[in-house]
């Protein structure tokens, strides 16, 4: 049997990480930050804006707006990772992305050039990003064999969204919400492990991030590394 095959043998189902392994969320939140900042730059309000403040926004050049990103990524990281299940106070991804939004904008001493409604408008961009180029195509072919599922941070609604947006395919939206946890805690993993009716051997965690998979593989779940251009230093 082919090492391939023979590391799938007995696998029923396949968990699938969705930021940066199978959607590319760097590209898409680049192009719509510039984006956005173009239009509110062109927009009427805009000049009625303090001047100073004006100026640090337009002073903002494209390269800067991928620093951005990447902070607002790397913002995404920190709270789940620090999550505590019984002891955190509940919030979703997308009231964190919100906040985080809100927080860098701040931090950038640009905060009053977005209204509250713009703000929130951008911060539901992370509910259209691209799909990597094979992930499609892949996930449907995989989907004649296995049943697909999501195993991501992202609240339910936001993977819905992914999903249809891509085209994507997947047969089951699993969110670690369902479990009142995030990755990389354990009910994640097990609480999606018993939502599939299956035992964790015969559940393959498929991501393009090494500690998720490592915590897979601790809670029994078979592991499949997907590479994928700077998402190991990405968080």
């Amino acid at each position: 049997m082919p090492p391939a095959i023979e590391a799938l043998k007995d696998v029923k189902a396949l968990t699938f990480d969705v930021f940066g392994t199978v959607v590319d969320w760097r590209s898409t939140i680049h192009g719509e930050l510039i984006q956005r900042s173009r239009t509110k730059v062109a927009s009427p309000g805009f000049n009625e804006l303090p001047e100073a403040l004006r100026a640090r926004f337009q002073g903002i050049s494209d390269e800067d707006w991928g620093t951005f990103a990447q902070e607002w990524r790397s913002s995404y990281g920190r709270f789940t990772q620090s999550f505590v299940p019984g002891e955190t106070e509940w919030k979703d991804i997308d009231t964190h992305h919100y906040d985080s939004l809100r927080e860098l904008l701040q931090k950038w001493e640009v905060s009053g050039v977005y209204t509250d409604e713009e703000t929130r408008s951008l911060s539901l961009a992370w509910h259209y990003l691209k799909p990597w180029d094979d992930s499609a195509a892949g996930i449907q072919r995989l989907g004649t064999q296995y049943v697909t599922a999501t195993l991501s941070n992202g609240n339910r609604s936001l993977l819905e969204d992914l999903n249809a947006h891509g085209s994507l395919g997947f047969k089951r939206i699993i969110s670690s919400a369902d479990f009142g946890a995030y990755k990389p805690h354990p009910s994640t993993y097990l609480g999606a492990v018993d939502a599939l009716k299956c035992r964790p051997n015969e559940v393959a965690m498929v991501a393009a991030h090494l500690g998720d998979l490592r915590a897979a593989h601790a809670s029994g779940l078979r592991t499949i590394y997907v590479e994928r251009d700077r998402e190991e230093e990405s968080l």
